[in-house]
């Protein structure tokens, strides 16, 4: 991995042990396309200090812990595209790290309608060690990926990676297999990927959906806004369940993602 990631002060000490995995993995890190990939949400680790937030060993797998599939789609995609894919790797639910970080709900205290009894009335200092810890080495890691880049004379365009659960508690079934999300700002790249995507036989894409990019969302807005080329997919997890539907997602976004750029 390029950089160390794994310290992030006093903050970071109190929070993280020898037990626990740096933050942040960087995967491919000598990547030469134009692509860059993060994963927001694509792991589930729980530092140990925390006891498991609480949490049942279920909870703790399913969609409210994280972005179920994205993890082993981008290191896919990383291999296929020779791309570098920035990959957080503790739980949204520990610290959403595309959320700012002093957003109420960057620890929140429920997700789809499962209470989280380790984030209940956590002091400043808590909330604090766990943005030293995770959400900043995150950041970080990202920002200086991109000034490598930059310093290299490298392109960027940046791919942020996400999953969506089939439905959620009380509300309507999401039938779309992909979501292409862009705000509406320097999104040439976005449209275009969206375009293609809606001519792939057999899809239902999203246009801003199952979420739309708004001010809520915290990475791409903060490494791409204004000046890159961006955009964030939303996959089915319905779709990522096997190794052979993370192929094939493969095989069919690679070309896509090259023709738009």
């Amino acid at each position: 991995m390029d950089g160390d990631y794994s310290t992030g002060g006093s903050g970071h000490e109190a929070l993280l042990d020898m037990a626990d995995p740096p933050a942040v993995e960087v995967i491919n890190p000598q990547g030469r396309s134009p692509f860059l990939l993060i994963g927001d949400h694509a792991g589930n680790r729980i530092p140990r200090k925390l006891g498991g937030l609480g949490l049942s060993d279920a909870d703790r797998t399913r969609h409210i812990a994280w972005d179920i599939g994205v993890g082993a789609l981008g290191k896919a995609l990383a291999a296929r595209l020779d791309a570098v894919f920035v990959r957080q790797t503790f739980s949204r639910l520990v610290i959403d790290c595309n959320r700012d970080p002093d957003a109420t709900d960057a620890i929140p205290p429920a997700s789809d309608g499962t209470t989280i009894p380790g984030n209940a009335a956590l002091s400043q200092a808590a909330r604090a060690a766990r943005i030293a810890a995770i959400h900043a080495p995150y950041q970080r890691a990202i920002a200086d990926e991109i000034l490598r880049r930059t310093e290299l004379g490298q392109a960027t365009i940046l791919i942020s990676l996400h999953s969506f659960t089939a439905a959620l508690a009380g509300r309507e079934p999401r039938p779309w297999d992909i979501g292409v999300l862009h705000d509406g700002r320097n999104d040439g790249f976005a449209r275009r990927l969206l375009d293609a995507l809606k001519r792939a036989p057999g899809l239902i894409v999203g246009d801003n959906e199952p979420y739309r990019m708004d001010a809520t969302d915290h990475t791409v807005p903060r490494h791409a806004f204004p000046h890159l080329p961006y955009v964030e997919l939303e996959v089915a997890q319905r779709r990522l369940a096997t190794a052979a539907e993370i192929d094939w997602w493969c095989g069919m976004l690679a070309p896509l993602l090259e023709a738009a750029a």
